[in-house]
């Protein structure tokens, strides 16, 4: 295998969403022998610190392939939600779902009408970073446009959101990424484009790689390469989709100790 794509939160890191130091290690050693690439929902100074606290390098699919970065944090790929829709799109969330929270991210900004919101602060406790306060999304992010609308709310009120946004915006990506969180992005966003260009950037092809994941929102990348590993916590729909399913949970280190054994093979 040339290249390794995993998700993030319910697959490599822990519970609490954290790194889990143990598997530190194994990822090195794989890294020394293949590239790494973190694909996530999260942005990039979300994955920034995976990166470090498990000591390497690669590149970054974040906002699920929306905005795509080499090892060295140069732009691959971007695709955007035009501000003046990501505004409309907002206001009609609002409108319609008046508990669910919204934070709006693009490039190397999140912001969020009110941080002090449990639901953002949470977020911002699990991802490590920190959002803006700003409800004017055109004076952020102008003609640059939106990578991302996250909605928060409850497990049934998620789940009607996301059927909801996709039928009034068949042009947009609208994907759950877990049971609370509800993705909004450009049409052309995908983990599977991104495992694309990030295979073309480094010379060789998705049937060369291996892909691990857990959400509805890893599908289609599971399904783009030649070998995919569903965790043993996912959802039934995404081991149906993998090649292979893990006897192993995120908490139990799944991603490392196939790894581990990929390299023993």
């Amino acid at each position: 295998m040339d290249v390794v794509f995993s998700d993030v939160d319910g697959t490599l890191v822990g519970d609490d969403h954290h790194p889990i130091p143990q598997s530190a290690d194994a990822i090195r050693t794989a890294c020394e022998h293949m590239m790494f690439c973190l694909v996530s929902a999260r942005s990039p100074e979300g994955l920034y610190p995976i990166q470090e606290q498990l000591g390497f390098n690669g590149p970054l699919a974040c906002y699920s392939g929306a905005y795509v970065l080499d090892h060295e944090g140069k732009e691959l790929f971007s695709t955007t939600i035009p501000t003046a829709d990501a505004v409309l799109i907002k206001e009609y969330v609002s409108s319609e779902f008046p508990t669910m929270t919204v934070g709006t991210y693009g490039f190397h900004t999140w912001v969020a009408d009110d941080v002090n919101d449990p639901r953002i602060r949470n977020e911002q406790k699990l991802v490590q970073t920190t959002a803006t306060a700003c409800k004017d999304l055109m004076s952020t992010f102008g003609d640059r446009g939106v990578h991302k609308l996250l909605l928060m709310g409850e497990p049934d009120q998620i789940r009607v959101a996301q059927e909801t946004l996709a039928e009034r915006y068949p042009n947009l990506n609208v994907v759950r990424s877990s049971t609370i969180l509800c993705e909004v992005m450009a049409r052309d966003a995908s983990k599977s484009s991104a495992v694309r260009i990030v295979c073309e950037r480094y010379g060789t092809t998705p049937d060369r790689a291996v892909a691990f994941g857990d959400g509805p929102n890893d599908i289609d990348m599971l399904q783009a390469v030649g070998t995919s590993y569903a965790m043993a916590n996912a959802e039934k729909s995404v081991m149906e989709a993998a090649t292979h399913i893990l006897p192993w949970t995120n908490q139990q280190s799944g991603v490392a100790r196939q790894l581990e054994a990929l390299q023993k093979s």
